[in-house]
């Protein structure tokens, strides 16, 4: 299944690397901060890959989206159907890049948030044009704390998921793959072949990359944030 894909990726995955080190963050800030029983809100879940997760730490996850099979549907104007201020967390995972209007993607975060609320974002720093159904932003680590704390939320936190060196590798890897896939007969399995050596590879630069070359230039960022102090 592709939530579970996104929860624990394999090797041969094309983006093993990237999801498995969001995965364990995600897991590792929430299991810091977030205690159980908080009420959570998965703001663009998707297949809801994480619902497991917070689930298993005794948090009361809610998915919410676009589609009809999220627990809470949002509207076209971006409302979620719940009260001001009923939210403990809030789970924001590669939708960012995705969202046309930030303004009003924000402003139902601080609009359902609490004001001790935890906001656990994620979105690309580096990486391919990925339109689902839409793409419009890439973010430098100064840049997404900027634009965050202009629409009332103050990063606490941010952490980088895989570095330049690795990133290159994975985007050549992503382009080989889809030509391999095309081949007759043998075209998955050379592709999966292929993940898994230039996965390898990619560990290992990621590895060897200085942690301010990361920190400043990784392909996605992990940010914990809470409502700026009114």
């Amino acid at each position: 299944m592709k939530g579970d894909r996104r929860r624990n990726p394999r090797i041969w995955d094309t983006d093993w690397l990237v999801l498995r080190g969001l995965s364990r963050l995600i897991e590792e800030q929430v299991g810091r901060h977030v205690a159980p029983g908080a009420c959570m809100v998965d703001l663009g879940c998707g297949s809801m890959p994480y619902q497991s997760m917070m689930q298993t730490m005794g948090i009361d996850y809610h998915g919410a989206d676009i589609d009809e099979s999220a627990d809470l549907p949002i509207d076209r104007h971006g409302r979620v159907p719940l009260p001001a201020e009923s939210i403990d967390t809030i789970l924001s995972i590669q939708v960012l890049e995705h969202v046309a209007d930030l303004d009003a993607y924000c402003a139902e975060i601080n609009r359902l948030m609490r004001p001790d609320g935890t906001l656990f974002l994620s979105t690309h720093g580096t990486w391919l044009y990925h339109p689902h159904p839409e793409d419009h932003r890439r973010w430098t680590r100064t840049g997404l704390v900027a634009d965050l704390a202009a629409r009332g939320l103050t990063v606490q936190d941010l952490s980088p998921v895989v570095g330049p060196l690795a990133t290159t590798t994975l985007i050549r890897l992503t382009g080989y793959a889809f030509v391999a896939r095309k081949l007759p007969l043998v075209g998955e399995a050379f592709a999966g072949l292929l993940a898994i050596i230039m996965n390898a590879r990619a560990a290992l630069e990621d590895w060897l990359t200085p942690a301010q070359m990361r920190r400043d230039n990784a392909c996605v960022y992990l940010v914990r944030a809470h409502k700026a102090a009114a």
